[in-house]
């Protein structure tokens, strides 16, 4: 049986792991280098090339290239190699002065740079600054917002919760629930323009708006299938009708329930908290304090929202709450269950990398 030559022993430092795992699971990162940075993760595992280049779907040579390169040459060995061809009009220090003035920057009258802007200011052409750009991951016309969680328990919560997703209990149910409150039934002034070959659906900007519902749902992490149910106000007695049909759909043999849950007050009143104590197979979990994206039920409501909700067009709050039941219908009838794959102590890695941000920040 041939074994192939012997292969040298792949150590990865702690810092190259945790990088190359950020890598190798960030939506965002190139694909080619995502598909590196697993080559020697699994490399670092033990595995052989050949299970490695099974596992992802590639070659034993490309597996065998980028283990060497890096074993030679560490996170530099993972970088493209200078293709061949005219050289460089724009020097280093050029690149440099551009990369700076981006990150260390702001433009007199703007709050941000763009590629003609900052090209007037460097003394480069737009095209040099959008490669430039490109080449560093710099896009200063985005933004994102963050909100970083207070509660003095947040690495026991996510701990605790993600110990449900990742390895949740045996002969027992976890249920992520929340409500998606203040549902608009909203009704174009004008007839929606349907797709065409060449043109989008059109819609006025405005709209009528003829009240509001909320929405309460209960997803089982295990099979993907939603309990929901819809309420015209947002109270506890809402909140315990609707465990009240939680309560009834799950079958009394199904073993204990998990609960996830956020900090609102309707899940804390007194009757709630008597409500649970009668029931002592329900077990609560809270997430953190502005943490609500532990919580996988966000997720779907954020599907709703997408496919069914923010495009629609709602005569009154009845027709609303009709198309929320057919999407729960449709999505019971093919559920599909989302995968977590984020460890708590990745997770919280990256929560102390914000903390570090904002404390270097100079705000």
């Amino acid at each position: 049986m041939r074994t192939g030559r012997p292969k040298q022993p792949l150590i990865l430092d702690p810092a190259d792991r945790e990088k190359l795992t950020l890598l190798a699971r960030r939506p965002k990162t190139a694909q080619r280098v995502a598909m590196r940075s697993k080559i020697v993760l699994r490399a670092a595992e033990g595995f052989s090339n050949q299970q490695i280049a099974l596992q992802l779907g590639i070659s034993g040579a490309t597996v065998g290239k980028w283990r060497e390169r890096y074993r030679l040459r560490g996170m530099e060995g993972l970088s493209d190699e200078p293709r061949p061809g005219a050289p460089r009009r724009i020097g280093d220090a050029e690149v440099e002065a551009a990369v700076t003035r981006t990150l260390e920057s702001l433009p007199a009258a703007a709050t941000h740079w763009s590629t003609r802007s900052l090209a007037a200011e460097v003394g480069l052409s737009q095209t040099a600054v959008v490669r430039i750009w490109h080449s560093f991951g710099l896009q200063p016309h985005r933004s994102e917002t963050f909100k970083l969680s207070t509660d003095p328990y947040l690495v026991e919560k996510v701990r605790d919760i993600v110990g449900l997703y990742v390895n949740p209990p045996q002969h027992a149910i976890v249920l992520c629930v929340d409500e998606k409150s203040q549902m608009q039934a909203l009704d174009r002034t004008q007839p929606i323009l349907p797709l065409r070959p060449g043109l989008p659906e059109q819609r006025t900007n405005d709209y009528e708006r003829h009240g509001t519902t909320s929405l309460f749902a209960a997803l089982d992490i295990a099979t993907g299938k939603v309990i929901g149910k819809c309420h015209r106000r947002h109270r506890h007695q809402e909140f315990l009708k609707f465990m009240r049909t939680v309560d009834a759909s799950v079958p009394a043999d199904a073993g204990e329930i998990h609960l996830v849950l956020d900090n609102y007050g309707t899940h804390k009143t007194p009757a709630v908290v008597r409500w649970f104590a009668r029931h002592p197979r329900y077990h609560l979990h809270f997430t953190p304090a502005s943490g609500s994206w532990v919580n996988q039920v966000e997720r779907w409501f954020a599907l709703i929202t997408q496919q069914r909700i923010r495009r629609g067009s709602f005569t009154s709050v009845s027709s609303l709450e009709k198309a929320v039941q057919e999407y729960l219908a449709a999505n019971n009838q093919h559920p599909k269950p989302f995968v977590w794959t984020a460890s708590a102590d990745l997770i919280l890695g990256k929560i102390q990398r914000l903390c570090e941000r904002i404390s270097n920040s100079g705000h």
